[in-house]
């Protein structure tokens, strides 16, 4: 007896949710969320030290500002390896 192709479909259907889900390549791991979250972070905190930067006047902030964000750049160029 041959069987239509709604019954065809749901079997499929109801195949996919028994079969074991394997491992999602979208999925990250717990470390690669903290590296991206980290990322996130530091990238945040290099906008606003650029910000800064830009209406900064004093001579010894300027120099501050551009050693952090030059410690940033590095952070975030090592996360990036």
């Amino acid at each position: 007896m041959a069987r239509g192709w709604e019954s065809k479909d749901v079997e499929s259907q109801v195949a996919e949710k028994k079969a074991p889900a394997s491992a999602d390549p979208k999925q990250k791991s717990p470390e690669q969320i903290k590296v991206d979250q980290e990322r996130k972070g530091l990238q945040l905190s290099r906008t606003r030290i650029a910000n800064d930067l830009e209406t900064a006047t004093n001579p010894n902030h300027r120099k501050s500002l551009e050693a952090a964000l030059a410690f940033l750049d590095q952070k975030i160029s090592a996360l990036n390896n």
